[in-house]
């Protein structure tokens, strides 16, 4: 077989170590590498001599016969480039997150459907062991019901001048989750502060419901003395704690649950069982992630199979954060995600002075069916 042909876009913050994966696999040549920055160019020329093509302009990639292409540049920057490759017939691994405009993650799953390409994001925590275990766990039903999700990721830094946190964090954790738990949220309540730059947040906290019942809550910031990437699971029957940061016990199982149990036929009188058994880390085979989201995109590529993270897994993670910007601009609101459910089921949904109506984009509602409190959800054009 061929070795396959890529090129990488962008080498800035991470791409250079798309570029380094990309070289030690065997089956891959990584015949250009292209950035606006010279000092960046020059940085990965000096680690990779042997790569033949360095250029300041990615539109000379297309004269290079590439089979596909990475594409590592600022978020907002994804939409023109993805669309361009994909228009000159190039396979597409995209960064997360796929486009900064949901309808505009539509356009570029259309067109990668129209040109036979594969249109790929780069969700590196789908394709992490530990992630791929804990997903087993959850689907054989181990831990039994889950009951809610906390996740934290936090540390010191990288501020982005115009993205806030949540574009920049939130969608490792949302792509995980959807991945786990083989669903999407249907709301989204969000809050956050900006310490550092006067207008971008770098410190949140967004609230998830998930159609099964499931609450999930996660915590970012770029202002905190420690980095943490942990995940909490917590089942009916046993509890998980997924510590990306350890490095041999990235799982640790809790044997620990509590029930409570109806002792009469009185209202309120419970007793609860409590259970306490063994903390086991079972034994993960860890290989880099990163190395397997970029074999993952080569099997696609040469098998012409769907990706785990495919362009219509990218929109979704990106209609998930735009619902929480809007909840965040809205102070903190629930938010109805585009194309779930709730936002689609407008039978339940009336406008705030009584009457029904048509479902507009960006329209606050009372969400009369799904709520105990009455309290108050946006509902986003689909």
């Amino acid at each position: 077989m061929e070795r396959l042909r890529i090129g990488v876009i962008g080498c800035g913050y991470w791409g250079p170590n798309l570029v380094r994966t990309f070289l030690e696999i065997s089956d891959v040549t990584v015949v250009a590498v292209a950035d606006r920055d010279p000092g960046r160019l020059e940085h990965v020329r000096s680690r990779h001599p042997h790569i033949e093509n360095f250029t300041l302009d990615y539109t000379e990639l297309f004269d290079m016969n590439l089979d596909a292409v990475v594409v590592s540049t600022p978020p907002e920057t994804h939409f023109d480039i993805v669309r361009t490759c994909l228009e000159r017939g190039l396979d597409v691994l995209a960064e997360k997150p796929l486009t900064i405009d949901a309808e505009l993650g539509v356009q570029l799953v259309d067109l990668a459907a129209a040109r036979d390409r594969i249109l790929m994001v780069g969700h590196i925590g789908a394709y992490n062991p530990a992630v791929t275990m804990l997903k087993d766990m959850v689907d054989a039903g181990e831990l039994g019901e889950i009951r809610y999700i906390d996740a934290v990721r936090a540390g010191l830094g990288l501020f982005h001048p115009t993205l806030n946190v949540i574009w920049d964090l939130a969608p490792h954790d949302v792509a995980i989750l959807l991945h786990v738990l083989s669903e999407s949220p249907e709301t989204v309540s969000t809050r956050g502060i900006a310490c550092v730059q006067g207008t971008v947040e770098d410190v949140a906290y967004m609230t998830m419901m998930f159609p099964s019942g499931v609450l999930a809550h996660t915590r970012m910031s770029w202002l905190d003395p420690f980095k943490t990437r942990r995940i909490t699971v917590v089942g009916s029957k046993k509890m998980v704690v997924y510590d990306d940061l350890e490095n041999h016990e990235k799982l640790k199982v809790y044997d620990k649950s509590v029930n409570a149990v109806r002792q009469t036929d009185t209202f309120g009188e419970f007793q609860f069982a409590y259970h306490y058994g063994s903390v086991v880390s079972p034994y993960i085979h860890f290989e880099e992630p990163l190395r397997l989201e970029c074999l993952h995109f080569v099997e696609c590529v040469v098998g012409r199979s769907q990706p785990r993270t495919d362009g219509a897994n990218g929109v979704q993670v990106v209609r998930v954060i735009e619902a929480a910007q809007r909840s965040l601009s809205l102070g903190g609101t629930r938010v109805a995600i585009a194309g779930s459910r709730t936002a689609e089921d407008q039978d339940d949904l009336l406008w705030l002075d009584g009457t029904a109506s048509p479902v507009p984009g960006n329209q606050i509602m009372l969400d009369l069916g799904t709520t105990p409190d009455q309290e108050a959800i946006v509902a986003l054009e689909s």
